[in-house]
């Protein structure tokens, strides 16, 4: 399946999904009437549009919490920060550093289909960078989850630990 949309800033998407199940669910709702394609048919035979409020009530009201599907996405963001981090070559300079966090956002915001500024800022906890700097990426997994997410949620919790303004160790 490809989606083909217009995102913010009036940017033009192409995101492919590879799942039979996702794919079934898709086309059933796009032999619904009407243009939108996230709808659905209530209990009274109304049809319902899905809009992004919809979904992040939803995502309060399983989760618990205030999350909305902005957290998803930084967290998908910092996730790929730190793959992409953890194959970077070895740096021996503070320049080399900084111009391999410089490539591995700009991967991370092509993939999520933003600015590499936007990205870093918005999409990507600094935690990892900090990290990367110290010399620290993934490298082992933590059960329970994706071997990395549980990498990086070990990393940040580590990171949240530390002293306040404790010394880095490059």
């Amino acid at each position: 399946m490809r989606f083909e949309f217009r995102g913010k800033g009036g940017k033009t998407h192409a995101v492919g999904v590879r799942n039979p199940r996702v794919a079934r669910i898709v086309r059933r709702l796009h032999e619904l009437p009407g243009q939108e394609l996230f709808q659905y048919v209530d209990d009274d035979g109304a049809r319902r549009t899905i809009d992004s409020a919809d979904v992040n009530a939803y995502l309060r009201e399983i989760g618990g919490d205030d999350f909305t599907a902005k957290d998803f996405r930084t967290w998908a963001g910092t996730v790929l920060a730190a793959r992409a981090l953890a194959e970077a070559r070895r740096f021996r300079t503070v320049r080399e550093a900084r111009r391999n966090v410089v490539r591995a956002i700009e991967r991370v915001a092509a993939r999520l289909g933003n600015t590499p500024a936007i990205c870093r800022k918005g999409y990507v906890h600094p935690g990892i960078v900090d990290a990367y700097l110290d010399g620290v990426t993934i490298g082992r997994t933590l059960g329970g989850l994706d071997a990395a997410e549980g990498v990086v949620l070990g990393l940040l919790q580590r990171r949240l630990a530390r002293p306040a303004g404790a010394a880095r160790a490059a």
